[in-house]
């Protein structure tokens, strides 16, 4: 009995041996989540302005719009703002690799990014990074 009771132990053992090592690896994460450092103003509206805040999103994304509103509001004579909806524009997605929306960012005159973030940001936050990044420059 007791050398019946170890074999199938035994085969129970190697059996899971055999299903653990067939088994694939989770697949690595694709998403690099980078944040240009430089954009291209002539790619964007008002390239004449001097600051450009861009929030990269997507109509699938639910907190993409609420950034996108609360950016909306910093838009005036020196601030250009613009959202770069992924279904309507895959080609600036793909030319500054955004893989994460929503990503905002606020670019110089020169096009250097100065703040960037990922993900949802609280309108305080976005008003302070614009205010910052405006003070820099002074």
């Amino acid at each position: 009995m007791q050398n019946l009771f170890a074999a199938l132990i035994l085969v129970l053992a190697a059996t899971l041996g055999v299903v653990v090592r067939k088994r694939k690896p989770d697949a690595p994460s694709q998403s690099s989540n980078l944040i240009p450092h430089q954009l291209n103003r002539k790619d964007f509206v008002s390239p004449e302005k001097p600051w450009l805040l861009v929030v990269f999103t997507s109509s699938t994304c639910d907190a993409c719009q609420d950034v996108a509103t609360k950016a909306e509001v910093l838009t005036s004579q020196d601030v250009a703002v613009q959202i770069i909806d992924y279904l309507e524009m895959r080609n600036l997605h793909r030319q500054y690799a955004i893989d994460s929306v929503p990503t905002t960012v606020i670019a110089d005159s020169n096009g250097v990014v100065q703040y960037g973030v990922l993900g949802p940001i609280t309108a305080t936050d976005l008003w302070a990074a614009m205010a910052r990044c405006r003070d820099l420059k002074l």
